[in-house]
């Protein structure tokens, strides 16, 4: 008998995932390559907040991150593509639906019971030096795009 997997929560988080992604862009759809490239913080030590552009790339490397994260700790090794700045929304419109389309085939095998981990020691360790389970991880993707967004936002504003 072929069950088919539970993925009542997977089904949720890919949900608002997309919702994230749509949002932001909703948010960038008017940017002019000019207003893209424009560097809008020349504060900041981060290079990945520089600019539109450099926000957007970071948002898509970090996509393809998380799920390279949850691909190998299921022992599938994959590399996460080079981040890439574009030239054009289009671009970075495009590449936002490839990052989902990428998370949507990472979590296709997986069930609602592989997201929660208690063992710390079966946690996916990032670069950063946080333990995550696969839920608490998507978790951090979507609030992730949306503290993104919401700083283009403020540039949109600023500029």
């Amino acid at each position: 008998m072929n069950e088919k997997k539970n993925q009542n929560a997977i089904h949720a988080l890919l949900a608002e995932y997309k919702k994230a992604i749509n949002e932001l862009q909703y948010v960038i759809q008017d940017i002019s390559e000019t207003t893209l490239v424009f560097v809008i913080d020349n504060e900041t030590q981060n290079t990945d907040c520089k600019s539109i552009q450099t926000i957007l790339s970071h948002v898509i490397s970090s996509g393809y991150s998380y799920c390279i994260y949850i691909q190998n700790s299921k022992n599938i090794n994959s590399k996460r593509p080079v981040k890439v700045n574009h030239t054009s929304i289009v671009e970075y419109t495009k590449n936002l639906d490839d990052v989902l389309e990428f998370t949507y085939n990472t979590l296709a095998n997986l069930s609602d019971s592989d997201l929660e981990e208690l063992d710390n020691t079966k946690k996916i360790m990032t670069s950063w030096q946080q333990l995550y389970d696969i839920e608490q991880l998507m978790e951090h993707a979507i609030v992730h795009v949306l503290r993104h967004r919401r700083q283009i936002e403020k540039f949109k504003i600023a500029l």
